[in-house]
């Protein structure tokens, strides 16, 4: 056996595909059929990060004014 280490058999195995390809992306009338019908959910936004944001500058005017009245 050309290209297998001594003494190991089986080494590299070649097993037969199948006669029928199967189409692995999937039935496009059922696709569009899951697209069509999917329940549209509406989008939450979260206020966290506006908070954030305004504390980090509230927190930067207050400083500057300490700052510069110092």
């Amino acid at each position: 056996m050309l290209g297998c280490p001594a003494g190991v058999r089986g080494f590299a195995t070649v097993s037969r595909m199948s006669e029928n390809p199967v189409d692995r992306s999937g039935n496009t009338e059922a696709f569009r059929a899951f697209t069509e019908h999917a329940p549209a959910q509406p989008a939450t936004t979260s206020k966290t990060p506006l908070i954030i944001g305004v504390a980090i500058l509230a927190a930067v005017i207050v400083a500057l004014v300490l700052v510069l009245t110092a």
